[in-house]
Order: structure tokens, then sequence, then C-alpha cells
């Protein structure tokens, strides 16, 4: 028997076996303070701007002219990607020049590529981790239009879009949707800490909270 044999053996006896009586522990806090929904909403802001997103925050009636002037602020942006189930009125101020791609099943990645940003919602924001989660819902479309265009302008309904922390947050996903988790534009670092971004995803990446009024 071989060393690799006798640890796996030892941690076969170790851990008892699943079955429908074995009870997890689920002791951990689920959240690490009280906060008013505002505090919330505050907290994930902070967040957010700690991970380089640029955070916004505006009622229904100023969505559609920020979100015309976020477009309008990439230099040379003429393609947006559009999800299905986006709202039309939430771009109804942008420039007529700019074009509104529907997300298609038969678009390549390079198809994709050529689209300068990308609309979508969100399905919940964790505010202790400043975390949006996607889901794939008609306003957010298929995952992967979220990761190819270079820039990502999702909006949060605050605050009831937004939770305190992951263990909140888990109960309220369904497990068998596509679930995506931003915390900031992609970025990584190489052995010299040098930071990338646009790596895995977006490069740049605008929140906005939409607030009831």
């Amino acid at each position: 028997m071989s060393s690799k044999d006798r640890i796996l053996a030892r941690i076969r006896r170790a851990v008892p076996e699943p079955g429908p009586d074995l009870e997890i522990p689920r002791d951990y806090l689920h959240a690490h303070a009280r906060r008013t929904p505002a505090e919330r909403v505050d907290l994930l802001a902070a967040h957010l701007a700690e991970y380089r997103a640029r955070v916004h925050r505006t009622g229904p009636g100023g969505l559609p002219p920020l979100l015309a002037r976020l477009l309008g602020e990439r230099r040379g942006a003429r393609r947006v990607l559009v999800p299905p189930g986006l709202p039309p009125w939430w771009l109804a101020a942008a420039d007529d020049s700019l074009v509104r791609v529907p997300d298609r099943a038969s678009d390549t990645s390079a198809d994709l590529d050529r689209a300068d940003s990308v609309v979508t919602g969100c399905a919940l924001a964790v505010a202790e981790t400043g975390s949006i989660v996607l889901d794939g819902s008609p306003d957010q479309g298929r995952r992967r239009i979220t990761l190819v265009p270079d820039h990502h302008v999702c909006v949060v309904r605050v605050p009831d879009q937004v939770v305190d922390s992951v263990p909140q947050a888990l109960p309220l996903l369904v497990p068998t949707r596509p679930l995506t988790w931003i915390s900031g534009p992609s970025a990584t670092s190489d052995i010299e800490l040098d930071r990338v971004e646009g790596v895995h995803g977006p490069r740049a990446l605008d929140v906005v909270l939409l607030g009831p009024q």
C-alpha cells in the first residue's frame, strides 16, 4: 500500500458516510452586523468602489439619461448588447446612433466581441462582499454576453435586491441556474503584483443603484 492509499484510507475512516440522518452544522454567522436597508446599500456601494467599479445612484426618472451618458462616455462605443427582457425604457434616452444588438444564440464569440458594452439587470447583490449575482434571467441574458464585451453596466434595484451576506443570498438563488458572481471589473495580478484588467471579463464595470424614487 502506498502512502497515498494509507492517507485516503484514514480519511475514509474519519469521515462518516453521508446519509439522510447526517446533519451538517451551519452555526456560522449569517450576517456580521444588523443593518438598515440604507446601511446595507451604502456598504455595497463602498465595497464596489473599493473593487474599482464605478457606482452611480439614481431613481427611475434619472435612469435613462444616466445610462445614455455612461454608454456615450465610452469613446467610439456604438454597439450595445441588450438582453431580451431588458426594460425598453432603460435605453430610451440613448443616442439614435447607438446600435442595440439583441442576444442571439447564433452569435459567436467574435460577434459578441464587436459589441462595445452590455447593459443588464441582476438577480441579487451582496453587501458584505460587494458582489453582484447574475442568474441568466431575461433582464440579464446568457452568461457569455456579460463576459465578452469590454464594458458592463449593471442595474441593481435597491434596497430590494441587496442582502447582507452570501449565506442570506444562497437560499434566494436557484442553484440550477447559471450563476455568475461579479466582484468588480475582471482583473488579475502576476507574481510582481502588476494588475491587469479585462482578462476574464469586462475591463470596466458601472453599477447603477436604482432606488424607488
